[in-house]
């Protein structure tokens, strides 16, 4: 197009040869440069408002779609990768352009997206988590559990690459086979909450709590007062409930005959194979041999989901650099989460 305009500014320039005429050529190159501004702000309204609508003809919750990367084999028995990595809990990470994508909502959606998908016979989820929030780790175990229900025939195969303690030990319950890495930690069945008293620290200070509240149980744990026996008490008997839950699930799934070992402690992978926490030790080759032997087939079809990302979400969301998160105390919560 530019070409075209200073083709056609050198013709007027040419034939004006004063200034009247620059400017009539001026004014002529403006219209013409604010149409195709209006015409590329239409095309990429049209682009987008057509997205949507495509979009928004199906549930994109209740039927999430991705990209299949061919990832192993050349069979036809369809097996879907999912990756539990890092810490188990929910909200999206800021970075400083854009966020990204929450990782409970980004496996759940991977692990709903093979369930719906009636070629799919398998789930190899892949394992690397010390836990996490309570109940994000029991909504994967629970999907997994889902995935199951929809056809018996269907296997989900655990392979963990380095760690699978606590939370990433309790979705891995959902699985027919467990298969660790020859240096991987397994275990940590167990409830932690923590938080910090700042008492002592506030009166060399003279700092002082301020609190309304509606009762005395609202004001649990408050970091500048005593801690309140009544409450431990309170407490505890909520993370037994939750450590019961816990136990009952690995019990169950693994045919444990006592819960001795299941007090928060950690198995190196002969321990726990000795103690029927795993099935077996190899690598990522040995796992998608072994659920080949339980699909009962010679070789699989294994893909991986990916989600296509816009031009600004690949170049300032996923490139750019996280932001710290200063906040200094954190509400405590319970977590089926491995800390040393």
């Amino acid at each position: 197009m530019f070409p075209i305009l200073v083709k056609f500014w050198s013709e007027i320039m040419a034939k004006s040869g004063s200034k009247v005429g620059c400017w009539i050529a001026i004014a002529i190159l403006a219209l013409m440069l604010f149409g195709s501004f209006l015409t590329n702000i239409g095309l990429t309204a049209a682009l987008f408002s057509g997205s949507a609508a495509t979009a928004n003809d199906i549930a994109q919750d209740q039927y999430p779609s991705f990209d299949e990367v061919w990832s192993y084999g050349g069979g036809e028995t369809k097996v879907v990768r999912i990756g539990l990595q890092g810490v188990i809990m929910r909200g999206r990470q800021e970075r400083l352009f854009g966020y990204e994508p929450d990782m409970v909502e980004s496996v759940l959606s991977q692990i709903r997206a093979a369930t719906i998908d009636e070629q799919v016979e398998a789930i190899l989820l892949e394992v690397d988590s010390p836990g996490g929030a309570v109940t994000p780790s029991d909504e994967i175990y629970a999907a997994l559990e889902q995935f199951k229900r929809e056809d018996e025939s269907r296997i989900v195969m655990v392979f963990v690459r380095d760690l699978c303690a606590s939370g990433g030990y309790y979705a891995a319950m959902a699985g027919d086979y467990i298969m660790a890495e020859p240096t991987a930690i397994v275990g940590s069945v167990g409830v932690i909450m923590q938080t910090l008293n700042m008492e002592g620290l506030g009166e060399k200070l003279g700092l002082s709590s301020v609190t309304i509240a509606s009762g005395a149980n609202k004001d649990m744990l408050n970091p500048f007062e005593p801690v309140n026996p009544e409450h431990i008490e309170m407490l505890q008997t909520l993370v037994n409930s939750m450590q019961e839950r816990f136990a009952s699930i690995v019990e169950d799934s693994r045919g444990l005959e006592s819960r001795e070992l299941l007090d928060g402690r950690v198995f190196n992978v002969a321990q726990a194979l000795e103690y029927n926490l795993i099935d077996g030790v190899g690598y990522l080759q040995d796992a998608v041999d072994k659920l080949a032997d339980l699909l009962d087939v010679d070789d699989l079809y294994v893909v991986r989901y990916t989600r296509p990302m816009s031009f600004f979400e690949s170049m300032f969301g996923a490139k750019s650099p996280k932001i710290p998160d200063f906040q200094a105390v954190q509400a405590p919560r319970f977590l089926y989460l491995w800390k040393p």
